[in-house]
């Protein structure tokens, strides 16, 4: 009985939010467990993408190894950070940003978007930015497989 007790505890104090580190990359869930449930249902539909692009509101980060978007294209307007750079890319001094991505470095209040093949990668690099601070971050789930199919129905 001591064991399924030290399991109870030790998950309660998951579930309460004593934890210090995650392995979804989050850096503490210390008293911020509305946080870390946030950041499971932060997907963003192929509308909402198109919508949010339209605005210019979002930075769009595809996380795709370049090659991939030289091969196959990219979203207009998206910026390519290969997922390995994802990290070090949003803590660079903002010069370094704009030499290497050809942009202005967000900021952590700025909205992002994060995109790659099928939604796998840029769930892992959501989970990066906000743990890294960058909290109003989102990720388009259907990626380019589905901008693709979406841009092909629409102008049918």
């Amino acid at each position: 009985m001591v064991l399924p007790r030290l399991l109870l505890r030790t998950g309660l104090r998951a579930v309460i939010g004593s934890v210090e580190a995650a392995p979804c990359g989050l850096k503490s869930l210390k008293g911020s467990c509305h946080k870390f449930c946030i950041a499971v249902s932060k997907d963003v539909t192929y509308k909402e993408l198109k919508n949010l692009l339209n605005s210019k509101s979002i930075m769009l980060i595809d996380v795709r190894e370049t090659w991939e978007i030289l091969e196959h294209g990219k979203i207009p307007g998206s910026v390519n950070i290969p997922l390995a750079e994802v990290g070090e890319a949003l803590q660079m001094n903002p010069r370094d940003f704009k030499q290497k991505y050809d942009e202005v470095k967000p900021s952590k209040s700025d909205s992002l978007v994060f995109s790659c093949l099928a939604g796998v990668r840029s769930k892992v690099a959501l989970d990066t930015a906000i743990s890294l601070g960058f909290n109003r971050s989102q990720h388009y789930a259907g990626g380019w497989k589905e901008w693709v199919t979406c841009e092909v129905s629409e102008k049918k």
